[in-house]
């Protein structure tokens, strides 16, 4: 219990600052100072006014100086953060591999909300990832489909490279409808879940791009070339992969056919 309580914990610290990771990185600016502060006031805020989901409660959702709406999404970012790194220890304990789980769904979280906000995916966040996701990967990660064994160098390089080609390939058919943030990121996620993670993250995610752009076009009146960008699909399919690949890899396998 004590370690489920530390994780949240960190996970909340953590996720307030991908916060400003979020809001500061498109837009060009220093992740590092100045200190957090009101964005619509540009007042610096007080360590008692930036706790991590207390502070926005008891605030009731308002800038204490300005009065300006917070927008909720700060709460739903530490929150989600603090959620994903309790299942990452549920799911695979600690070892080695902890650090590696934790960066990877936090760069997932920065990444899905940069997308929409912006949708451009940040190449220092994917490029940074990419060397990193193959030395993690070949060395120390487990195999998502296979928990008992290791990832290993073959499925973690060829994983990237899969990834890599694959969305590359869509992106010179479609002619465009695939970015090259999109490219990179499936390189990152091949190298962290191998091919086998490749393969079944562009199935999850290109099946729930698919239901909600349907959803926009019947209920927003959305055309078939609006632009949804695709990068949160991407980290929804990565993130079922990492934690349930393997049960659904094995009902695929023994019960699905």
């Amino acid at each position: 219990m004590i370690e489920y309580t530390a994780i949240v914990l960190f996970g909340l610290i953590i996720g307030s600052f991908l916060n400003v990771v979020i809001w500061r990185m498109p837009r060009g600016q220093s992740i590092i100072s100045p200190s957090s502060r009101c964005p619509s006031c540009s007042t610096p805020l007080r360590a008692w006014d930036n706790i991590p989901v207390l502070s926005y409660i008891l605030l009731r959702g308002r800038c204490r100086y300005c009065g300006a709406r917070i927008a909720f999404r700060y709460p739903l970012v530490e929150s989600l953060n603090a959620l994903l790194y309790a299942m990452v220890l549920y799911r695979f304990g600690i070892g080695w591999h902890m650090p590696f789980y934790l960066a990877f769904v936090s760069s997932l979280i920065v990444i899905t909300f940069i997308d929409l906000d912006f949708q451009i995916i940040p190449d220092s966040i994917t490029l940074t990832a990419i060397p990193l996701g193959l030395v993690a990967g070949s060395l120390i990660l487990p195999d998502p489909f296979s928990r008992m064994e290791l990832l290993g160098y073959k499925a973690s390089f060829i994983g990237a490279l899969s990834g890599f080609g694959l969305f590359y390939a869509v992106a010179v058919l479609s002619r465009g409808g695939m970015g090259g943030g999109d490219i990179k990121m499936m390189a990152m996620v091949g190298a962290l879940l191998g091919w086998k993670g490749v393969l079944l993250t562009t199935l999850l995610g290109s099946f729930s791009g698919s239901v909600i752009g349907i959803f926009f076009m019947v209920f927003k009146g959305k055309g078939r070339k609006a632009k949804i960008p695709f990068g949160p699909f991407i980290a929804l399919g990565s993130i079922i992969t990492l934690f349930w690949g393997q049960e659904i890899f094995y009902w695929y396998l023994y019960v699905g056919r």
